[in-house]
């Protein structure tokens, strides 16, 4: 198709003889570089990123418009509740993921890595053709869906700016922070991060004080919106039937503030420093990201703002004034807290722009391990002299232009096709992810190397598998509303499935071309080469040593 993939098959068909330990094979054929020639024509990434900036890109660096805005829409329709209870199950859900991640990405942290790469190297080529470009266009419509909200949440101030304009400096600023130094990306992610994290633990605060009346007006909130106008709006159905399927509505769109922000570790783990001390260490810490800001965040937004509040997300598109607000915003408003509502929303304004950061970083790093795996032009190998793949931002970002739909379509309403249409890819996604791991574990196994794992997680594979089918079950059903009676619509329904026969069609194409096998077995599988040279970085990294608390305190932060 695109260059290798032919040629590792047949090397890999040669080797057929080779007994229950595989002989090493190049480094091609683990998605690295071609040879020595070849890294001095396109360049490589560059080891840039330091522990603190993978830690807080760990901790906040995806935290954007899902939380702080998609909410909205979900607690209008659902009822908070479902919105809540969604948030505990798909967080259970991203535990598995990122737990799998770590495993993966610390045993073996390889330039150019990615899932589709471990996807190649441990089920087989054509998934990992189909998983690569669904990556990548889904990390190029995050792009456009956090720039997209920006515009929802600058709408909340009076402004006679058109919308082109303000898609544009958001849009520019975040290629500027990707194009040039990784590092930039790095330190910019470090405090839009840090700037997300004391926000939404201020926000959580704040709600707690709301909670028992300590706001201006004295009002003690309490569960009173659980209570009215109720913790359920039922769905197409009344009774039971219509609040399990509210609770399903929930499940699907809640996804979208978790969509493939694990991925970020694996994607980072070749430019980062001590990948094998710095990678399990983010991935422990992802439970604690969980628990307070997507679990504890939720519950705050059922507190403070009413599921039938007339400002929530769901105004907008009926063109309401500025309902585009968040529903932390709105919350700050309802209690009286005078401009506390306006520093508020200049935060989430903040994080959906790191956000977008993020994915552009994800997007390009993307498209470059796919080139790097012989799946895209060579060209996109390319690299400037700090490591950094322009021509993959480059094109990430031209894809992300659709971002300019806002400008006809009306903001909100294009927030919500994006929304939809990354849902969907990342459940795919995160399924063909989860198969790569079981394959990875099966490969260790047959080689008797699993207790050689720099990273172990609790509860595998059983929980991979119940994790695996869940998500089969959100995917199939990730349209469901579209089949009432009533609730059918061309966009919706295009936009919560389209992905699936996109994904089939590159899947089928490339084995049909190829002729690849339905997978490879154990004893074919590749989990030596790469392994030295991560023994090697480990063995030469000194673990920095704190001089006083206040040093321990920062180097267990970061």
């Amino acid at each position: 198709m695109f260059g290798s993939d032919k040629h590792d098959l047949e090397k890999v068909s040669a080797d057929s003889n080779v007994g229950p330990l595989p002989e090493k094979l190049s480094s091609n054929d683990i998605a690295t570089s071609d040879d020595t020639e070849s890294d001095a024509k396109y360049g490589t990434t560059q080891r840039g990123l330091k522990s603190r900036h993978i830690q807080l890109i760990a901790l906040g660096g995806c935290i954007g418009t899902g939380l702080f805005v998609g909410t909205g829409a979900t607690l209008s329709t659902t009822g908070p509740a479902p919105l809540f209870m969604s948030f505990v199950v798909i967080s259970g859900l991203v535990w598995v993921v990122m737990q799998t991640l770590g495993e993966m990405a610390a045993y073996i942290p390889t330039s150019g890595s990615s899932v589709p790469l471990y996807v190649k190297r441990y089920v087989e080529p054509s998934l990992a053709f189909a998983a690569g470009w669904n990556y990548w266009y889904a990390y190029a419509m995050l792009v456009a869906s956090e720039v997209s909200a920006s515009a929802v949440i600058i709408d909340y101030w009076p402004n006679p700016v058109p919308v082109a304009v303000w898609l544009t400096i958001v849009l520019v600023t975040i290629v500027m922070l990707n194009i040039f130094v990784v590092s930039w990306y790095g330190e910019s992610e470090f405090w839009f991060a840090s700037i997300k994290i004391i926000g939404i633990l201020g926000l959580i605060v704040l709600g707690v004080v709301l909670f028992f009346g300590g706001g201006p007006n004295r009002d003690r909130l309490g569960f009173r919106y659980w209570q009215k106008p109720g913790a359920f709006i039922p769905f197409a159905a009344p009774g039971n039937t219509g609040k399990f399927l509210a609770f399903w509505t929930a499940l699907v769109k809640s996804g979208f503030a978790f969509i493939l922000s694990p991925e970020l570790i694996v994607l980072a783990a070749g430019e980062t420093e001590a990948p094998r001390r710095n990678i399990p260490k983010a991935a422990k810490r992802f439970i604690y990201r969980l628990m307070v800001f997507y679990i504890l965040g939720s519950l705050v937004i059922s507190v403070i703002v009413a599921s039938n509040d007339d400002l929530l997300l769901q105004g907008v598109s009926s063109g309401e004034g500025n309902a585009g607000a968040s529903p932390f915003v709105i919350g700050i408003k309802r209690a009286g807290i005078r401009a506390l509502d306006h520093i508020i929303n200049a935060v989430i304004l903040t994080s959906a722009w790191s956000a977008g950061n993020s994915f552009m970083f994800a997007g390009s790093r993307s498209l470059y391990s796919l080139a790097l795996n012989g799946q895209a032009p060579k060209i996109f190998r390319t690299c400037n002299k700090h490591g950094v793949p322009y021509l993959c931002v480059g094109v990430t970002a031209l894809l992300a232009c659709l971002v300019y739909l806002s400008v006809s379509g009306g903001s909100a309403n294009v927030f919500q096709w994006f929304v939809n249409l990354t849902t969907i890819s990342g459940y795919i996604a995160w399924i063909i992810l989860l198969i790569a791991y079981l394959r990875f574990r099966r490969a260790l196994e047959y080689n008797g190397l699993l207790h050689q794992r720099p990273y172990k997680t609790p509860g595998q594979p059983y929980v991979t598998y119940v994790a695996l089918g869940f998500l089969i079950v959100l995917t199939l059903t990730n349209g469901f509303q579209v089949f009432f009676p009533g609730k059918f619509t061309a966009s919706s329904f295009l936009a919560a499935y389209i992905t699936l026969p996109i994904v089939v069609v590159l899947y089928l194409g490339h084995k049909i071309w190829f002729r690849t096998p339905l997978f490879l077995r154990a004893d074919k599988i590749d989990v030596y080469s790469g392994k030295d040279e991560a023994d090697r970085l480990e063995e030469t990294d000194i673990p920095p040593v704190p001089k006083n608390v206040t040093q321990k305190i920062w180097f267990w932060i970061a």
